[in-house]
C-alpha cells in the first residue's frame, strides 16, 4: 500500500517497501526498525583502528583483532596482512575507510586450511533475530568490496558452538573496482543460538579455506563452515588485494542504506571490548603490602566481561587483579605507576 502526497512539483509516494521517493525519482529508505540499532555490525565502516593507528597487522594461527571488531585468521603464519586504507584507494561514495587485505605469497591451500577475516557479534545484539525458533527473522547483509581477483568468493554466517552455518557466495565482477554486494539469508530455526554477552552470530569472510571446511552454498546446515565450497582464494595469489567496507547486517529483506552512527557513538561500542588508555595522566599506585600497590583506573563504558589488562609501556610486573566493571581496581605488582595500559574483553 503506498501514500501519495501530490504538489505542484510532482508527486511524492510514502511505501513500506521503499520508503519515500521524490518527483525528480531520488529516494530515502528508513531502517528496518525506527527504534534502536539497525546494523548488527560495529565499526563495520572500518573508522576505528584502536590498536594499530593504521598500521599494518601480519596474520598469524592465533586470531588477531586488526581494526576494532574485525579478527582475522589463519592455520599457517604470514600469508596475509591487513590494514586500514592499505593501497590508498579512494573508497566507495560516503565513506573514508576500508579494511585491506593483501596476500603475502602463492600459497596453495589444503583441505583443512583456513584463511579468514570477520567479526563475532554478541548475543545481546542478536537476541532479537529469534534464530532457534519458530519465530526466526529473516536478515540482509549488505558490503562494499574491492579486489585485484574476479571470480566467485564465499563467506559464512555461524553460531557459537559451530554445529549450524550458512555459507553464501558474491562474485566480483570487475578487477579493482568497488562493487556493493547484498544477500538475504531466511533466520536459522533450528540449533542454538546465545543471546548472552558470549559470541551469538559471526559472519566470516573467506580469503582461503580447504574443502573441508568449506559448505555447499544457500542452505543453514549442522555443521561450521568458514566459507563456501569452490571460492576464489585470495592467498593464493602473490600480491592479491581484497578491501571491504560498509558491511551491514540488518533485520529483513531489503538492504537499507549504511547506517551512519556518530563516530563518539562508535567508538563508545568498541569501547565495550577493547579501550586504549591514551596515556595521560600517568595512574599512579597506593602501597596495600609489600611491593604491591592498589591503582585506580577508569573505562569509559562497561565492558562486555572483566578484561584483561595489558601494560603497553613496560612500567610495571603483572597486574594481578581487575574489577568487573565501571570504575576498576587492580594491584600492581611493583613500586612504578601505569601510564598507557590496554583492556581487552574481546569475545
Amino acid at each position: 500500500m503506498s501514500l501519495i502526497l501530490s504538489g505542484n512539483s510532482g508527486n511524492t509516494t510514502l511505501d513500506s517497501s521503499n520508503g519515500l521517493t521524490f518527483s525528480d525519482s531520488s529516494n530515502q529508505q528508513y531502517a528496518a526498525s525506527p527504534y534502536g540499532i539497525k546494523n548488527r555490525i560495529i565499526n563495520g565502516d572500518m573508522r576505528i583502528d584502536q590498536r594499530n593507528a593504521g598500521a599494518s597487522v601480519t596474520q598469524t594461527t592465533s586470531t588477531v583483532y586488526t581494526l576494532d571488531r574485525w579478527v582475522s585468521y589463519g592455520t599457517v603464519t604470514s600469508k596475509f596482512t591487513t590494514q586500514q586504507n592499505a593501497g590508498s584507494v579512494t573508497p566507495p561514495a560516503g565513506f573514508t575507510n576500508y579494511l585491506g587485505i593483501t596476500s603475502s605469497s602463492a600459497y596453495t591451500v589444503g583441505s583443512t586450511d583456513v584463511f579468514i577475516i570477520g567479526q563475532k557479534i554478541e548475543g545481546y545484539n542478536i537476541s532479537d533475530l529469534a534464530f532457534g525458533t519458530a519465530n526466526a527473522k529473516t536478515i540482509t547483509i549488505s558490503f562494499w568490496v574491492r579486489s585485484s581477483l574476479t571470480g566467485t568468493f564465499g563467506a559464512t554466517l555461524s553460531n557459537n558452538a559451530f554445529d549450524r552455518g550458512y555459507p553464501f557466495t558474491y562474485t566480483i565482477s570487475s578487477a579493482n573496482t568497488w562493487e556493493q554486494k547484498t544477500l538475504t539469508i531466511t533466520g536459522d530455526t533450528t540449533g542454538t543460538w546465545t543471546t548472552t554477552n558470549t559470541t551469538g552470530l559471526t559472519l566470516w569472510f573467506g580469503l582461503g579455506c580447504g574443502s573441508s571446511v568449506s559448505g555447499t552454498a544457500g542452505s543453514w546446515q549442522a555443521a561450521g563452515y568458514y566459507s563456501a565450497t569452490g571460492a576464489t582464494s585470495v592467498v593464493g595469489t602473490n600480491g592479491a588485494t581484497f578491501y571491504i567496507t560498509g558491511v551491514q547486517l540488518e533485520i529483513g529483506s531489503t538492504a537499507t542504506p549504511f547506517e551512519r552512527r556518530m563516530y563518539g557513538q562508535e567508538l563508545n561500542n568498541c569501547f565495550r571490548y577493547y579501550y586504549k588508555y591514551p596515556g595521560s595522566p600517568n595512574i599512579h599506585g597506593m602501597l596495600y603490602s609489600s611491593g604491591k600497590y592498589i591503582g585506580t583506573v577508569f573505562f569509559p563504558v562497561t565492558m562486555r566481561t572483566t578484561p584483561t589488562i595489558a601494560d603497553l609501556t613496560g612500567n610495571y610486573n603483572t597486574i594481578e587483579n581487575v574489577g568487573v566493571s565501571g570504575m576498576y581496581m587492580m594491584r600492581l605488582a611493583d613500586n612504578t605507576y601505569l601510564t598507557t595500559y590496554s583492556a581487552s574483553a574481546e569475545l
